[in-house]
């Protein structure tokens, strides 16, 4: 699992993040941003063709998996999307890039998705797997939403009840949250299922993904607001796939509704559940050698 690939563990913007690199610095580098309740594990199906025609940056990100989990501001900005977007810019910097090819997954797309909005000038391309935006998500909160996505309105619950609860069986949570999704634990590797738990392996370490969800449901919604009204759009070309078995295509309209706040969207479903890289690992290749255009400027 990654073979040929480095141990990431730096710290920058004031969190340390660890993960992996690699293999080789020279091609295009092509950051990988994992979602809840996983790890930069997510990514073990892909990067070995990826690794091919990209140097790959996949950290955990703060509050997740092995890196830092800094302490919370009562705004919550310590955990916001826009404060992962700087660890993220300080990661590639810190690597020598500038600018770079982008991929979120779940929360991470989140993530890439205000990176791209933020700094505009540091992504060449955003690719979002399985998202809408955010503030539309809440807005249009329905009863199937709230009963399949639980987990939003659980974890953004004060401290520290979730993450007591949750840090105090971690297993139980993880396996919950996964299990019930379309595939079921059939994708996901016992070692790889094992490091996603250990995240989650007392309130301290569960904490920091409450945090990301108090967020998201506070101050980011603050920072999408704001774009809207001032009539903010995301800069650069953002590719949108989606589980054709999930709730994104169930309950919203994702090319629609990010198209609504970015110049140039493009994308579809997926036959896969919501883990589109460990459930369909080849199509996921195929799309972002498709999108991300190694000698694009």
């Amino acid at each position: 699992m990654f073979s040929g690939f480095t141990g990431l563990d730096i710290e920058v913007n004031g969190v340390r993040l660890r993960g992996r690199v690699g293999p080789d610095p020279h091609k295009a580098p092509l950051l990988l941003l994992h979602g809840h309740p996983e790890s930069h594990l997510m990514w073990h199906r892909v990067v070995p063709a990826l690794a091919e025609d990209y140097f790959i940056v996949a950290p955990d990100l703060r509050g997740y998996g092995d890196s830092g989990r800094p302490a919370p501001s009562p705004d919550h900005s310590t955990y916001s999307k826009r404060e992962m977007a700087r660890d993220c810019i300080a990661l590639m910097e810190a690597l020598g890039h500038q600018r770079f090819f982008v991929a979120g997954h779940d929360r991470g797309a989140r993530v890439a998705a205000r990176l791209a909005a933020d700094a505009p000038g540091r992504v060449i391309r955003a690719m979002l797997l399985d998202v809408a935006p955010t503030l539309d998500m809440y807005e249009d909160t329905s009863l199937a939403f709230a009963t399949a996505y639980w987990h939003w309105f659980y974890l953004i619950q004060p401290a520290p009840m979730p993450e007591t609860l949750i840090g105090a069986n971690p297993r139980a949570y993880v396996e919950g949250v996964m299990g019930a999704r379309h595939a079921g634990l059939t994708p996901f590797p016992q070692e790889v299922l094992d490091h996603y738990v250990s995240g989650f392996d007392g309130a301290d370490r569960a904490r920091g993904a409450c945090e990301d969800y108090r967020a998201a449901a506070t101050i980011d919604l603050e920072h999408d607001r704001l774009d809207r009204a001032e009539g903010r759009k995301i800069e650069p070309p953002l590719r949108v796939l989606w589980a054709e078995h999930g709730v994104i295509e169930r309950l919203f309209r994702p090319l629609e509704l990010w198209s609504n706040i970015a110049r140039t969207v493009s994308g579809h479903a997926i036959d896969a559940g919501h883990y589109l890289p460990e459930e369909r690992p080849e199509d996921i290749v195929d799309e972002m050698r498709d999108f991300f255009i190694v000698d694009e400027p």
